[in-house]
């Protein structure tokens, strides 16, 4: 009975980790990658997600082949496959609003790509820096290594600049938006200043 009732709880992915507490994790596709893919692990795996609560899985994997897997568990999820390098400011500027108003809603969400690499720890770093959770970059690049263990490279390097700029980018505009609403505010009482004036 024990080991009917381990199995049913499932096996915790491989390189799983949380970057926010019980909100945001990562890890690498479950069952593995390649040649050390294995079906039963995959299983037990997804079992282990749905288990946990995560809805949903988001899986970077330009393939969607396996994603019919998540169904027959019952697992909520979405695919948003990794874009080449030079479509990342516009993946960013899509990706970072949906995760932020997931977790904004309290959902569970894990993200996953083939390996636990540059490419989905530089995103992850990145979000914290563009949702301004982490601000500093290096800081941010620090925070993530030291939570999967792992050195980010020049490529993920790269990915937390981009998210970045898409912050300051993102502040600016903002900023002129809020001058153009507090002119437009001035204006509207100089006139109703006027009014009353001549009145």
């Amino acid at each position: 009975m024990a080991a009917k009732g381990k199995w049913a709880q499932g096996i915790k992915p491989r390189h799983f980790c949380w970057v926010m507490e019980d909100k945001l994790a990562l890890c690498e596709r479950p069952g593995g990658y390649g040649a050390n893919h294995r079906r039963v692990r995959r299983q037990e795996e997804i079992i282990w997600v749905r288990e946990q609560g995560f809805s949903p899985v988001v899986s970077l994997i330009p393939a969607s082949h396996n994603l019919h897997n998540y169904d027959e568990m019952s697992v909520n999820w979405r695919h948003r496959p990794f874009p080449a390098t030079e479509d990342l400011p516009r993946y960013m500027a899509e990706v970072y609003p949906e995760l932020q108003q997931l977790l904004a809603k309290g959902h569970k969400v894990l993200y996953h790509l083939d390996e636990l690499g540059d490419r989905i720890i530089g995103l992850m770093a990145g979000y914290l820096v563009w949702a301004g959770l982490v601000p500093e970059p290096p800081r941010a690049i620090f925070l993530l290594e030291h939570i999967t263990s792992r050195q980010i490279g020049p490529p993920g390097r790269d990915i937390v600049a981009t998210a970045g700029k898409l912050r300051a980018a993102q502040f600016k505009a903002s900023q002129e938006a809020k001058a153009q609403t507090d002119n437009a505010s001035a204006a509207q009482a100089g006139i109703a200043s006027g009014a009353q004036d001549d009145a």
